[in-house]
């Protein structure tokens, strides 16, 4: 099984550009959250950790954790993701809470890591491995970047549920309906749905989740990679519904633990593990932070030039600091991932956008990496094709809560050279995605319509949904 198709990284980055960098004040507060959660799981471990220098944290998402392990103890280190924009979002992060130290950041793959064998004393992974159908690859490159005697800690995994009917997926809490919620505060709803709640989110935008591990996998698989291991387990417990079997489970259980609770209503697991063999000295020179890395195209080294660009000494691979992040993606992916300008594609956090745009756009929005614009009940784009094979159209934008105060789903449809392609009827807020094949053409031009329109009293405007982002795809 492949762990991670390119159809799904590509959505994790664009997830990442438009759902965490939309709202500031608000990301601020989820990562300072995480950050005190995060804190005190390696403090309760910290005996078992050992040295921290250097580490590395894969899905680092901002690079909040990272930063927390910079500054609160004083490690040294790289942050790793596979969103180039996250990362860079990082910076405002240190300026508003004042930090002086920081990671290196690093756009990359988990399943390529960009790094040395044996050079890592630490590498972390916070809610990411679930995000592959083959997490077991994830861990074999975590332990080859690991030295021996080095450490993998990974935490706030979800673990499978055993009594749930699977009906469907449930969205995060504040896009419930009124009867989802009441259910959820009973704890009743954990019973009826797939996954964990809010998984609906990431797979609807084409991000796949695999929550598949039961505690007994997950254990299976570490002690098949790493000699030993400290562990915690949170059983879930919301309402009366799963308080009651979780206290029920843990009487019957003759050791008084939390596995069968776990394995009846789920939960989440950390795990602090060791790879096998004995820790030494490693110098950490982190102002020669090249010299942990390797090149993901052919594994040779790195040096860096005076504009601080990273240069591979075998074949040439050119990463430049990039507003202090550098991407080591593979070629191929990361020519795939980020683009850039190009006749096919409409990135509103680029300049060129503007060309592509006919009628029925409002003014550009947003902040950071997170720009996006308005329509009314119609608004149309030009697109010209840049591969020679079948195409698919994918579309990106956002239903605000306001579109569904007239109690009314929102329609989205589009049209292609005068065909319609189909609709799509949301009946949440939220992010959404449009895909649909398109006939052969050499250039194409796309009408979007939606539906209801409304406005506020401080702007007569006629709005329906937010357009993030639109491009063409080989089929």
């Amino acid at each position: 099984m492949e762990a991670q198709s390119l159809s799904v990284k590509r959505a994790e980055v664009e997830f990442h550009k438009f759902a965490s960098l939309g709202e500031p004040e608000r990301a601020f507060a989820v990562y300072a959250e995480e950050n005190v959660r995060r804190a005190a799981f390696i403090r309760a471990h910290r005996e078992f950790i050992g040295a921290m220098s250097p580490f590395l944290e894969i899905g680092a998402n901002a690079g909040h954790t990272s930063y927390l392990l910079a500054n609160e103890f004083a490690a040294e280190g790289f942050a790793l993701d596979l969103s180039a924009d996250a990362l860079r979002y990082g910076a405002v992060l240190q300026e508003v809470w004042g930090l002086s130290r920081a990671p290196v950041r690093i756009a990359g793959d988990a399943l390529k890591l960009p790094f040395r064998d044996g050079s890592l004393r630490l590498v972390l992974a916070y809610q990411m491995l679930s995000q592959f159908m083959d997490i077991e690859s994830v861990v074999v490159e975590v332990k080859r970047v690991l030295a021996p005697g080095g450490v993998f800690l990974f935490a706030e995994e979800p673990l499978r549920r055993r009594l749930t009917l699977g009906l469907y997926r449930c969205p995060y809490q504040e896009r419930m309906k009124p009867w989802e919620r009441k259910l959820f505060d009973w704890g009743v709803l954990g019973y009826l749905v797939k996954d964990v709640v809010g998984a609906e989110q990431e797979e609807s935008f084409g991000i796949h989740q695999n929550h598949s591990m039961y505690l007994r996998d997950w254990h299976r698989l570490i002690r098949k990679h790493f000699v030993a291991q400290e562990c915690e387990v949170v059983a879930r417990e919301r309402g009366w519904a799963q308080r009651w079997l979780k206290n029920l489970a843990v009487r019957l259980d003759p050791h008084r633990s939390l596995w069968r609770a776990t394995h009846l209503l789920g939960g989440t697991l950390g795990l602090v593990c060791r790879k096998e063999g004995s820790p030494s000295e490693m110098a950490c020179a982190m102002e020669r932070f090249e010299a942990f890395l390797c090149c993901p195209d052919c594994r040779g080294l790195f040096v860096r030039n005076a504009q601080q660009a990273l240069l591979c000494t075998r074949c040439g691979y050119r990463a430049p600091n990039e507003d202090g992040v550098y991407s080591l993606l593979p070629s191929a992916e990361r020519q795939a991932l980020y683009p850039g300008e190009r006749e096919d594609i409409i990135d509103f956090s680029l300049p060129g956008h503007e060309a592509h745009l006919l009628e029925g756009w409002h003014e550009l929005e947003g902040v950071y990496g997170n720009k996006y614009r308005w329509i009314g009940p119609r608004a149309s784009a030009r697109l010209t094709r840049v591969d020679s094979g079948p195409q698919r159209l994918r579309l990106r934008g956002f239903a605000h809560e306001q579109a569904f105060a007239q109690q009314r789903p929102v329609k989205v449809a589009v049209a292609a050279n005068g065909k319609p392609l189909g609709e799509m009827t949301l009946h949440r807020p939220g992010l959404f995605l449009y895909e649909a094949d398109l006939p052969r053409a050499a250039e194409y031009r796309l009408d979007i319509s939606a539906s209801p329109t409304w406005s506020t009293p401080e702007d007569d405007r006629g709005f329906t949904v937010i357009i993030s982002g639109i491009r063409l795809l080989p089929r």
